[in-house]
């Protein structure tokens, strides 16, 4: 078969040397997904095998390692890394993340391979695999479409091209192509819960200055490969949005932050795919702009069809690489303005490069000056969505219902017996009495008092103050539950977020 073949079989032989790590190997499912992934792999090479007596050999390359692939890979690791230690079950995910590494650079391979092209192994696969999975993983039942995830994006990278600037290159951005066509196919189905989409989105905040974290990493991808405009014109547009927004509402646009930190994560490291954005600063702007206003407008239509919103930062990506050349066009006709030379949004890319990143970092100080990143935000409050909800101010009662389930889901007892007497009395939500049982049922087991008088008498719908064990979960404002606060601190905490019961305590300890 030739030395050439080696490769494949290795990255297939390690595929298949993974079923041994226990983490794969005791579970049934993803110990058959590796092996049919595998199987699939061996078969693909031997045909390939038959084919080389007729043709020869392919032809496999060890290029120079190109920056635009390890240096995004390792940015992405630190992410990984990170949001591991404040999440173990990424930590738990490395195994299956190794699996799809090695299944990509055999598969990416082979298909060059089969179009009889020469291969050029370096880092390519790596930033395409660890972009993919920091917005979507599948199940361990289902798992194998994880793999046909990852297929879709290479299949894409290799045919779906034109012509531009003289050269045939790939048109979609591959990690944002795969995860459009399946966040579409998913919705279709009604599938999410195959998936770990819904706590990919919502546990990534969960550590400590997230926002700070992806922001510096982002400024590494920023320096080296001049994608400031992309991602600087995004944030300020869906920050400017959200703003205007709670202006005129009274309630902030997204629940408890301006830019949620998983759209924050994606434009960083999702849309700022250098080969498939516009070719000037301008341009750059431009698309980051409509990415901006593309999550904006797909959080407000699926919110309002009743859909998962956190396929909002992964539908539009592909639709603005096909705008692309347009966009370009559209800069070559606005021409090289003197009021655009100064701002340095014409000309080659990196040329002010530094500058672009000074604005982004004079933009990011300012929103996390007003509440829009890291600490505490308005929306964190339920003080402040019973309020609004009392206010009748847009959505604030659904938002109000919303958090109060997520937070009797962490058994919070307070939260599950406020829903109970949603459902006894039928104003915010449709009365219920044997939902409003499973509720009160709910926090009894928690010793929330009033909720256990309420199960002897539920049409009284007795409320209380939350506990300090409530509040540990309450005030968590994203991160993580506050098991170590001291009480002082957590009432303390309390009072800031409006909870007035809080605050008397605070006076009288005084």
């Amino acid at each position: 078969m030739g030395g050439a073949f080696l490769a494949p079989l290795a990255f297939t032989a390690g595929l298949l040397a993974l079923t041994l790590v226990p983490r794969i190997g005791d579970h049934p499912a993803l110990r058959w997904s590796f092996w049919g992934a595998a199987a699939v792999l061996l078969a693909w090479q031997a045909a390939l095998a038959v084919r080389s007596r007729r043709e020869g050999v392919p032809v496999l390359h060890l290029p120079t390692p190109r920056p635009q692939h390890y240096v995004q890979a390792l940015c992405q690791i630190g992410i990984y890394a990170y949001w591991g230690w404040h999440w173990p079950p990424v930590y738990d995910f490395m195994p299956l993340l190794a699996g799809q590494l090695l299944f990509a650079f055999a598969f990416d391979l082979l298909l060059a391979w089969s179009r009889r092209e020469p291969y050029q192994l370096g880092f390519g696969p790596f930033p395409i695999i660890l972009s993919t999975n920091l917005f979507l993983w599948f199940t361990d039942d289902w798992f194998s479409l994880q793999f046909l995830l990852v297929a879709v994006g290479f299949l894409g990278k290799a045919f779906v091209r034109w012509e531009r600037d003289g050269r045939r290159v790939h048109i979609f951005n591959p990690s944002a192509f795969t995860l459009a066509i399946f966040s579409v196919a998913l919705l279709l189905t009604d599938s999410t819960h195959l998936t770990w989409g819904q706590e990919i989105a919502t546990t990534f905040g969960a550590g400590p200055n997230i926002y700070l974290v992806v922001f510096t990493v982002g400024l590494v991808v920023m320096y080296f490969f001049s994608i400031t405009p992309v991602t600087a014109s995004a944030a300020a547009t869906l920050f400017g949005a959200s703003a205007l927004y709670g202006a005129v509402t009274g309630v902030p646009y997204f629940i408890d932050s301006e830019i949620p930190a998983a759209v924050f994560l994606g434009l960083h490291l999702l849309v700022t795919d250098p080969s498939t954005s516009p070719r000037t600063p301008l341009g750059r702007g431009l698309f980051g702009v409509l990415y901006g206003l593309s999550v904006f407008a797909l959080y407000a239509v699926l919110g309002a069809i009743g859909l998962p919103t956190f396929y909002d930062k992964l539908m539009a990506v592909p639709l603005l690489n096909l705008a692309v050349p347009g966009i370009d066009r559209l800069v070559r006709a606005i021409g090289e303005r003197p009021v655009l030379e100064r701002l340095g949004l014409t000309g080659p890319l990196g040329r002010l490069n530094p500058a672009h990143m000074a604005v982004w970092i004079v933009l990011f100080a300012a929103m996390a000056a007003r509440g829009g990143a890291d600490g505490m935000h308005r929306g964190d409050a339920l003080p402040f969505w019973e309020q609004a909800c009392s206010d009748e101010r847009p959505q604030a009662c659904e938002r109000l219902i919303r958090l109060e389930v997520s937070y009797c889901g962490d058994n919070a007892g307070w939260a599950c017996n406020e829903l109970g007497r949603h459902y006894v009395e039928g104003r915010l939500v449709p009365a219920d009495l044997d939902l409003a049982f499973v509720y009160f049922s709910r926090a009894c087991e928690t010793r929330f008092q009033p909720a256990c008088l309420n199960l002897l008498e539920p049409s009284a719908a007795l409320g209380g103050d939350p506990r300090a064990l409530d509040l540990r979960l309450l005030l968590r404002e994203g991160g993580h539950n506050l098991l170590d606060m001291p009480e002082p601190d957590l009432y303390a905490r309390a009072c800031r977020h409006g909870w007035s019961f809080a605050c008397d305590r605070q006076a009288a300890s005084r």
